[in-house]
């Protein structure tokens, strides 16, 4: 039997009113949940303190270096997946850390902040396929 995988955002209405939730396929499931994990800041899930990423407490850090933030990143990256994901196996997470100059439409001026570029590959554990993820971020304050 096929399992049903339902995109983010949720709509819980829909199951509420019992009308069609839109669905996906596995990897999309798996990168969706990764997203979710990136973008949740430890503490903000009443069920699992662990779920979450180390981001957010990184969001206003001006000390650290990037070699240290980096560090940082992976290692947290590596224990959620262990934790929270479990479809995947072979597990290995890239982080690079570079500074950006943004530009705003609707500002004159614009805003150096920290990118953070993650690239998770591995392997689905079920069907054995290839799995590659690749997401990025602006640190100070956190934007996606």
């Amino acid at each position: 039997m096929q399992k049903k995988y339902y995109t983010i955002p949720f709509k819980f209405d829909e199951i509420i009113n019992r009308k069609e939730s839109k669905l996906c396929d596995l990897k999309e499931s798996i990168a969706f949940h990764i997203h979710l994990m990136n973008t949740t800041y430890f503490g903000e899930c009443s069920f699992d303190d662990s779920f979450g990423s180390m981001i957010w407490e990184l969001d206003f850090d001006n000390h650290k270096n990037v070699v240290k933030l980096k560090e940082l990143v992976i290692e947290s990256m590596y224990e959620t997946m262990r934790k929270h994901e479990k479809r995947l196996v072979d597990v290995n997470v890239q982080v690079r850390i570079k500074q950006e100059e943004l530009h705003y439409s609707n500002s004159p001026s614009s805003k150096i902040k920290k990118k953070i570029d993650i690239t998770i590959k591995g392997k689905i554990k079920r069907t054995n396929e290839n799995f590659k993820y690749n997401d990025f971020f602006y640190i100070g304050p956190l934007s996606y």
